[in-house]
């Protein structure tokens, strides 16, 4: 039978484009009766069919299988997963509306994938050289150092050597590691106010703006408005920085143990919140009047779980309800936890259950569903979508599904059944839905656009000669899923724009931004950074597409935009060639744009001793 053409595959996958296998089989005839779905009893294997089992070095626990998500196969750390080589991507059977969906025919992968050099995650995701036309993922995006690794106990004695940013710093878990006073309180204590902002040369004296950060400004470049430095005292291995969130006038961050608040305008720190434990979790996103929920660990200790949500007003930093998660069962591992919001709804995703909670008032709408399909990370923002795990007779073939659910109820509004074998890895974009999709045992990636019902769009094919990076952060969680918050990309209702790896085959690094047609997913044009630049691009702004471009040795950073239509650049924000030095520093750093002024903040705050640590720059804001 032949599929409608809304349902037809597309010609090839994300690298060069490939033809469907020659007598590719047709997908069955639509059953009489519809099969199972979440909301119905779960499911027991057929006898004879081998049972799922751990990943490799967990406890086992008597009578128990691993939850939705785990980690499915052992693997050495040297093997990377991600998508090396030209190959057809995952066509799925698309799915009609609603939570009945039949399993895909098409995509048979022909050949397996070249082996690429691993990827470096950090701040910019810039990964290393690949071979021609690898579409290469950065940072945790495809292809982390522990995803779909085994689980990993790491004993007190045990040192790991994590690569962070390029950088190798050694984490340690022992007698001699600096941890602060546990305190006594059971929540956050109320948001005081602790200017803690650097007004002059970043040392933290308190110089006026004027003085040296604003001394050798050229005209036409922006003003530096303000720089912070660290003013908590963190761990000996330092702490990952969650956000920033804008919200009207304050710009807000979270650290170790605490959230803080500070004006966009001059930087001085407005509020500040203390927690009772470690800040462990956070969603890409705050409500539209601007309440967040955060996860912070349930106790102080090295045993201690991401289960309590902690609600808070970024507005003025007061915390409002607060919820301890439940374990339900041994596979229920929120070690790490994955929180997304959409409207009033923040899901927490984790391996082997989920809970729904609403925000204004932490009310809990939704918990894991019925059935042998379990959502176990979600993407928010104008809609809210879910990638769950089905059980199936072998743990190393996966069945995973995207599906839209309703933010009040939980309930699939449509599911979209990938080729078995591919993993939903991250969302690109919501709202148009753009997926990435890994295929592990052969080293594959793909992105795939959903159409609104829930049926294939396109399937992304790339050039042979461009390699992209796709920045996701540095997430070095086993277990945890966060399926947004990825850069380097955008997306508007007709097009998805995405960064190339820098190239340094000249005498300067330098990139491109590619646009790819959502209705057919081929390229539409192809813009050129600024001669010996590299721009990444971060959200779309007005109908255009809204770049940083990075700073290099000899200029400043800018923010530009890039019209739907390709050309050039155009430079809306030239921060100051004086403070390049500056700019260059921030470590796997965040930006963000607002108000026609830029932000430049840490990712992580890290340093050999507390006199480095305190003067650790966390926060730059540039302005006209």
């Amino acid at each position: 039978m032949t599929q409608p053409p809304s349902q037809q595959p597309p010609q090839g996958g994300f690298g060069s484009p490939q033809e469907p296998p020659q007598g590719a089989p047709q997908p069955p005839p639509p059953p009489q009766t519809p099969p199972q779905a979440p909301g119905g009893a779960p499911q027991t294997p057929p006898p004879g069919a081998p049972q799922p089992q751990p990943g490799y070095g967990y406890p086992q626990a008597p009578g128990e299988q691993p939850g939705y998500g785990y980690p499915q196969a052992p693997g050495p750390y040297s093997q990377q997963p991600g998508p090396y080589g030209a190959q057809p991507g995952p066509y799925g059977q698309p799915a009609q509306p609603g939570p009945y969906t039949q399993p895909g025919a098409y995509g048979q992968p022909t050949q397996p994938g070249a082996y690429g050099q691993p990827t470096q995650p950090g701040g910019h995701g810039y990964p290393q050289q690949q071979y021609p036309g690898a579409p290469v993922p950065g940072g945790s995006g495809t292809g982390g150092p522990f995803k779909g690794k085994p689980a990993v106990v790491i004993g007190a004695a045990l040192a790991a050597l994590l690569v962070v940013g390029g950088g190798i710093f050694l984490a340690t878990s022992g007698d001699d590691e600096k941890k602060p006073v546990a305190r006594t309180s059971t929540g956050p204590a109320d948001p005081s106010a602790s200017p803690t902002v650097d007004e002059g040369d970043g040392n933290g004296d308190g110089r006026e703006v004027d003085d040296d950060l604003n001394a050798g400004r050229k005209a036409g470049e922006a003003k530096v408005l303000w720089l912070t430095t660290n003013d908590i005292d963190l761990p000996r291995n330092g702490a990952d920085v969650h956000g920033p969130w804008i919200v009207g006038d304050t710009i807000v961050k979270g650290m170790y143990r605490s959230l803080a608040g500070y004006s966009v305008a001059d930087g001085k720190q407005k509020w500040t919140l203390a927690l009772p434990a470690d800040l462990c979790a956070a969603p890409n996103n705050p409500t539209a009047d601007g309440k967040i929920v955060i996860g912070v660990e349930n106790g102080t200790t090295d045993k201690a779980d991401c289960a309590d949500l902690q609600m808070v007003d970024l507005n003025t930093g007061k915390a409002g309800w607060k919820k301890s998660i439940t374990k339900n069962g041994t596979w229920d591992l929120m070690s790490d936890i994955g929180l997304a919001i959409s409207g009033d709804t923040v899901t927490v995703g984790r391996t082997g259950n989920s809970n729904a909670y609403r925000v204004s008032d932490g009310k809990e709408l939704f918990g894991k569903p019925a059935g042998t399909c379990q959502p176990f990370a979600f993407a928010g923002g104008p809609k809210l979508i879910a990638a769950t795990s089905c059980r199936t007779d072998d743990v190393e073939n996966p069945q995973h599904q995207v599906q839209e659910i309703d933010p009040s109820t939980g309930k699939p509004k449509w599911t979209y059944k990938p080729q078995r074998g591919w993993e939903v890895d991250k969302v690109y974009s919501v709202s148009p839905l753009v997926v990435s999709l890994t295929q592990r045992e052969e080293k594959k990636w793909s992105i795939l656009a959903i159409k609104e019902n829930g049926t294939l769009r396109s399937q992304l094919v790339g050039d042979k000669e461009d390699k992209f990076a796709v920045d996701c952060g540095n997430d070095f969680s086993i277990f945890g899923e966060k399926l947004e918050g990825c850069t380097g990309i955008a997306a508007d209702a007709n097009s998805f724009y995405m960064a190339t790896e820098d190239d340094t085959s000249g005498s300067s690094r330098t990139n491109k931004v590619v646009a790819f047609d959502l209705n057919t997913g081929k390229p539409k044009w192809k813009s050129a950074a600024p001669a010996g630049r590299v721009v990444k691009p971060l959200r779309m702004e007005g109908g255009n597409v809204l770049l940083y471009v990075e700073a290099t040795y000899d200029k400043g950073g800018a923010i530009a935009t890039l019209a739907p239509t390709g050309g050039a650049p155009a430079v809306v924000l030239q921060h100051p060639a004086s403070t390049t030095r500056i700019e260059s520093s921030f470590f796997t750093s965040e930006i963000a744009y607002a108000g026609g002024r830029s932000f430049i903040v840490s990712g992580r705050v890290s340093a050999s001793n507390d006199k480095e640590e305190k003067s650790q720059k966390t926060m730059m804001a540039f302005g006209k």
